[in-house]
């Protein structure tokens, strides 16, 4: 039978220097839940949302999935939202990407994994929307960059459309929507200019932002 003993050592050796340094640390942690983010990302073990942003336990509340896909039929990702939003009160909601992203690459060349396929649906319906960004040459692991970044941009419109954020909106709640991007390679986020405060901002924003991913392919073929 496997008890995975090990993980509950580093568990143990985790607590006991986290109680070493703040003896009041996980008391306060479990009188309250006051993060100011939320952070929608990639499922990827690579990409440990509170360490990258040097945020404790308490700080930053968190939704993954493979490629980080907001899709309105999802109740899960709605759920975690609306709770962050009404709830909680974040302030702002990042979706990060993050280059290297296998569900990403799997999209882009149509490889069949099995059932994540379909989810991964909503990832191609992204290439075939900026078709035309994807006709310009490059190497291929220059376009699945861009199916990346575009993929962020087009989950931020996503976020934007929610009855959850519009809602807030309209009652003069301050939220803004961003859109990131996070480099495995060097450890560094990149904000890709997709920031949305209100919901006319929405379409002038996300448009801009794909515009720029554009230029940027264009740019990279005629050098």
């Amino acid at each position: 039978m496997r008890t995975l003993s090990h993980l509950f050592e580093n568990n143990r050796a985790w607590a006991l220097g986290v109680n070493a340094r703040d003896p009041d640390f996980f008391t306060s942690l479990a009188n309250q839940q006051a993060p100011r983010y939320l952070w929608i990302g990639c499922s990827d073990s690579r990409v440990p949302a509170n360490q990258i942003l040097g945020l404790a336990p308490g700080e930053l509340f968190v939704h993954r999935n493979v490629a980080n896909v907001v899709v309105h039929t999802d109740l899960n990702c709605l759920s975690v939202l609306q709770y962050a939003v009404d709830v909680l009160q974040v302030e702002d909601v990042m979706v990060v990407g993050h280059l290297g992203c296998g569900g990403i690459r799997a999209a882009y060349t149509q490889a069949s994994l099995g059932l994540i396929d379909n989810w991964l649906r909503h990832v191609q319906d992204v290439r075939e929307q900026h078709r035309t960004i994807f006709d310009i040459p490059g190497p291929e692991r220059e376009q699945v960059s861009r199916l990346c970044e575009l993929n962020v941009i087009e989950q931020v419109r996503n976020v934007c459309l929610t009855s959850i954020v519009r809602g807030a909106w309209q009652r003069a709640q301050e939220v803004s929507v961003h859109g990131w991007v996070y480099d495995v390679a060097d450890g560094l986020l990149r904000d890709l200019g997709c920031t949305v405060s209100a919901d006319d901002e929405t379409r002038p924003a996300c448009e801009e932002a794909a515009a720029q991913v554009a230029a940027r392919a264009a740019a990279a073929a005629g050098a």
